[in-house]
């Protein structure tokens, strides 16, 4: 199968201004992805997506492919991602080049190796499922099964539509949330379905450990906590 890895890094980051070129303990941000994404031995091509000089100079110094600058009305920060990948996609194949999937790799999450990456190309390519997200178990106390939704006469129900609550948390099924680290999508499921996700998805568990999806300067604190414990560790 032909992936081509996506590194989406826009200019306008307002939550931690410059965040995609910020040094995080020396490096800039966008290098801890670019590195995991060449270092893929499944990926056919990694290519950055920025509408920004900065970040596009910096891509390519970083080695990744920079063949087209992203549109301007598609780097606002209420851009969809979808409408991202699919131009990238266009560009190649006006080029004659097609791919059979893509792989989103957000800079926002750093702390993926290539072990890991790896893994989930093998796991989704294994369960040829249409899509393949990278999530983190729910604690129990926000499992569905365990929360409530009001209706608008202020009466309580179970969010999954149970009846009957589970009472013992042993009993709980596991539920899982996207930590947006990877995605893996088949192209068909993309331009037909016009969905990231389609009807079947794989899954692959991330460590609660290296956890961070950097959107605050609260998350970029934590970040850098995180990079100083795996430094002192070495």
């Amino acid at each position: 199968m032909k992936i081509l890895g996506i590194i989406p890094a826009r200019g306008g980051s307002k939550g931690v201004p410059g965040k995609n070129i910020k040094l995080l303990e020396g490096k800039p941000l966008l290098q801890y992805t670019s590195e995991v994404a060449i270092g893929s031995k499944y990926l056919s091509k990694v290519v950055l997506s920025s509408e920004d000089d900065k970040i596009i100079e910096l891509g390519k110094i970083l080695g990744l492919d920079v063949p087209f600058k992203r549109p301007s009305d598609l780097a606002d920060d209420k851009s969809p991602t979808l409408p991202v990948i699919i131009h990238a996609l266009d560009y190649y194949a006006n080029q004659g080049e097609f791919f059979d999937a893509v792989c989103l790799l957000q800079v926002t999450s750093p702390f993926r190796t290539i072990e890991f990456l790896d893994t989930a190309i093998e796991t989704f390519l294994k369960n040829d499922t249409d899509s393949l997200v990278s999530v983190i178990e729910v604690p129990h106390e926000y499992n569905p099964h365990w929360v409530f939704e009001a209706d608008d006469k202020g009466i309580l129900k179970v969010s999954t539509g149970e009846s009957e609550i589970i009472s013992r948390r042993q009993d709980l099924p596991k539920a899982f949330h996207r930590d947006g680290s990877v995605y893996l999508t088949k192209i068909g499921v993309l331009k037909n379905q016009n969905s990231l996700y389609g009807k079947s998805i794989s899954y692959i568990e991330s460590s609660k450990k290296t956890y961070v999806n950097i959107d605050t300067l609260e998350d970029w604190k934590k970040a850098e906590q995180l990079v100083r414990g795996f430094n002192e560790n070495i």
